[in-house]
């Protein structure tokens, strides 16, 4: 397996590995299916073209971060079911954000699913590291989606009710992700941070997701 990014140093260029693809496409094949959806009803509810479906469920494209939200959004399931399982046994669960780094989608922005959306507890837990100069514009998540950012290295801007906010170390925001929302470095270095997403009321995943 190639070796986690430094999340102090830029990270490399390879796109995600291939275990992480081939998780993603498992992923899509297994929602499509449970709810018996074909590649056109996916296509109307996620507003990802069939093709790019049909190449991400073969594993043959990676989507970028704003693609993977709206088919996540499409399937009401979290973004981190693309990612990794969550563990369901209720032990204490110990985890490593170098272990875990990767990249999930084409774009530069490299995720580590410190804990994955558990129905117990109605959030996930993201390390994202953001490139620099990289900049990623959100379409609104579903009514009921909370986003808890929390700068941890580096200087980080949030669009939040139509302004860029600049957000240093140890400083934090909490904002509705059902409206337009964006992320930016705009730094010579990583950023990187802590993204506490909740999935509250009408947006909760369907159990079995």
């Amino acid at each position: 397996m190639p070796k986690k990014p430094d999340a102090t140093a830029t990270p490399p260029a390879p796109a995600g590995t291939p275990a992480l693809a081939a998780h993603l496409a498992r992923t899509l094949q297994r929602l499509r299916a449970g709810r018996g959806w074909s590649l056109d009803r996916a296509a109307a509810e996620t507003g990802v073209s069939k093709a790019m479906l049909g190449q991400i469920e073969r594993a043959e494209s990676s989507p970028t971060v704003a693609t993977l939200w709206r088919i996540a959004s499409g399937f009401r399931t979290p973004l981190s079911a693309f990612i990794e399982p969550p563990a369901h046994d209720g032990k204490p669960l110990f985890r490593a954000a170098a272990a875990l780094r990767d990249r999930p989608a084409s774009d530069p922005m490299w995720v580590a699913p410190l804990f994955p959306y558990d129905a117990r507890f109605g959030f996930e837990l993201l390390e994202l590291t953001l490139a620099p100069g990289y900049e990623r514009r959100s379409e609104p998540h579903l009514a009921g989606v909370f986003e808890h950012v929390t700068v941890v290295r580096g200087t980080l801007q949030v669009l939040v009710d139509g302004r860029w906010r600049t957000l240093n170390e140890g400083e934090a925001v909490r904002f509705p992700a059902d409206r337009p929302h964006g992320y930016r470095n705009r730094g010579d270095a990583p950023a990187v941070c802590h993204d506490l997403i909740c999935y509250t009321g009408g947006a909760a995943p369907a159990a079995g997701d």
